[in-house]
């Protein structure tokens, strides 16, 4: 299995993989926030990423302000800076997106260590999904997001899973 944990894998992966590894050691997006345990995940890792689709990168922060601080500090100068704050399942979040050259870059950051959010959480079992599956699955769930659906939902229509496909997904189970 892919170490998911750093981005040194996209250096071998297809062409946007490999873009996308430039573009984030070229302008230190993952050392300048190291302290926060980034991990990019999102459809860009796992190769069901669409024309638009952006970077996603998941932090942990024990220290909320600390943590928008440094966003504010490392990004705040880059094009289409914002930052916010917002409840998910019941927990306070930190998102920041930006634009560096040919990406939009999302960070998101919780009180949850990154690889215990559902972020990191959905991408290793739809990793897993699409290692199980043929390339045809693959192209039916980029086709789907094509369409506009959202990525877990893409995954809940081929799999055929009843109720929410964010929850059904984290208790997925191989048949």
């Amino acid at each position: 299995m892919i170490d998911f944990s750093t981005i040194e894998y996209l250096q071998n992966g297809n062409q946007k993989q490999i873009r996308a590894y430039e573009v984030l050691t070229k302008n230190n997006i993952i050392s300048s926030i190291s302290a926060f345990d980034p991990i990019l995940a999102g459809t860009i890792p796992i190769n069901i990423d669409i024309e638009n689709s952006d970077l996603d990168i998941i932090c942990y922060w024990k220290d909320k302000t600390a943590f928008i601080e440094k966003l504010k500090s490392a990004f705040g100068n880059k094009t289409e800076f914002k930052i916010w704050e917002t409840l998910i399942d019941h927990q306070k979040c930190v998102v920041a997106n930006f634009r560096i050259e040919d990406f939009e870059i999302e960070i998101f950051g919780q009180n949850i260590p990154s690889k215990n959010q559902n972020a990191y959480k959905h991408m290793i079992i739809e990793y897993q999904i699409l290692q199980s599956k043929d390339e045809s699955f693959r192209q039916e769930i980029i086709r789907l997001k094509q369409m506009g659906y959202k990525t877990e939902p893409a995954f809940g229509q081929l799999l055929g899973l009843k109720g929410d496909p964010y929850s059904e997904l984290l208790a997925f189970k191989f048949k």
